[in-house]
């Protein structure tokens, strides 16, 4: 399908690989390094509109993104390697930055900017993905590749720089974290320069059939990043009022986090036996099984397993729903296509945790509410997708 040869086409990934590695470790030295700062100071036992307020200061910068840099992104002269190289350097600008501004209301302003160049680097590196591989069948397991790197080397990354934290201090942690972004702007001047003119998405046919998949799939996904939101905050709210023991909340929140690394993992043995439509339905159906059984079940070992399904399940949505885009969006606008999508995505996860704010609920009610949403989207999502409702098998293996 490509006139890349296959070294080449194995060069390209690794290149993009240990630039997204690179940049990962550095944004887990920079969360580090701002641990203890007033930035991160907010605790679930704060008060509702305080959480709220958090909410939309981590959304914001993904209005920037969707509105400005999307575009521009699929615009530069030089392709998205330069955009990489270009954001590794501002954010090089933004940890030194940070190192003089840590400790007073100056750091907002850099903390935002961090935020809004993370947002565009993460849009950046989707869209070049297609770029790097063979054909569609090989998109999600590039992109579980990715996320598994993005664990592994964000988690290898916190150990050093905990331990300058400790020793040094915040400013010597954001320097440690600024080398990291130096490196990769060395590194991504080996990213394909331009994309190819025989992309993924042009290997397909044009017909307006495929955009049906992008659509119920992006529905799809923001119910998904909603769950998300809604879990964390529901079962972290409800232990807290519930005066749960501390290791239960713990073990939400921490195998909670874990849980997307096993849905990386899994994604690209399950993409071996299924289509990327099917990943995606069965993303909804297991936590909305899970969350009726676990309505009559109860007990706080319920929301352990519902925290650790409900991220289990999204990484595995994600990887489905960037394989379609990537396969049937257009190669052209295919960064501002990720900044829409990646702004109501988080737009869903900013609704789904202002709701248990909001809305006192007990962990029944929280529960049972979290089965009808996902249960109505399965649904919805299956009657949508094309391989559901017309009798038309996707084979992009």
């Amino acid at each position: 399908m490509f006139a890349v040869p296959e070294q080449r086409r194995q060069g390209r990934f690794h290149s993009l690989a240990i630039t997204h590695a690179v940049m990962t470790a550095g944004e887990a030295s920079m969360v580090v390094a701002l641990a203890d700062s007033f930035f991160f100071d907010v605790d679930l036992d704060a008060a509702r509109s305080r959480l709220l307020a958090f909410l939309l200061v981590g959304f914001a910068p993904f209005l920037m993104v969707n509105a400005k840099l999307g575009p521009i992104i699929d615009r530069l002269r030089g392709g998205r390697r330069a955009m990489v190289i270009g954001l590794s350097l501002a954010r090089v600008a933004v940890q030194v930055g940070m190192i003089f501004t840590a400790n007073g209301l100056a750091l907002f302003p850099f903390v935002f900017a961090a935020l809004v160049l993370q947002k565009t680097y993460a849009v950046t590196k989707q869209a070049i993905v297609p770029s790097v591989v063979r054909d569609a069948s090989d998109l999600v397991e590039a992109n579980s590749k990715l996320g598994r790197i993005a664990t592994l080397t964000g988690a290898a990354a916190v150990i050093p720089a905990a331990v300058i934290q400790q020793i040094l201090g915040t400013g010597a942690t954001l320097f440690y974290g600024a080398v990291f972004f130096v490196a990769a702007a060395f590194l991504a001047t080996r990213l394909p320069r331009s994309q190819s003119s025989q992309s993924v998405s042009e290997s397909l046919s044009d017909s307006g059939e495929k955009s049906t998949d992008v659509h119920v799939g992006w529905i799809a996904m923001t119910v998904l990043r909603f769950a998300q939101g809604f879990t964390l905050f529901q079962v972290a709210l409800w232990f807290r009022a519930t005066a749960a023991p501390q290791l239960w909340l713990a073990a939400a929140v921490g195998l909670g986090a874990l849980a997307p690394f096993v849905g990386n993992t899994v994604g690209p043995w399950l993409r071996r036996r299924i289509n990327v439509e099917k990943m995606l339905a069965a993303s909804l159906a297991v936590p909305a099984v899970a969350a009726g059984g676990a309505v009559f079940i109860g007990g706080y070992a319920m929301g352990v397993v519902l925290s650790i399904l409900v991220n289990f399940s999204s990484s595995i949505g994600r990887l489905a729903f960037e394989s379609i885009v990537q396969r049937d969006g257009s190669e052209r606008s295919r960064a501002a296509t990720f900044a829409w999508f990646e702004t109501r995505f988080q737009f869903g996860w900013v609704a789904g945790a202002a709701v248990p704010i909001l809305v006192e609920m007990s962990g029944v009610v929280g529960i049972s509410y979290l089965a009808a949403v996902l249960l109505a989207a399965s649904i919805s999502y299956v009657a949508g997708a094309r391989p559901f409702n017309s009798g038309q098998m996707l084979t992009t293996r």
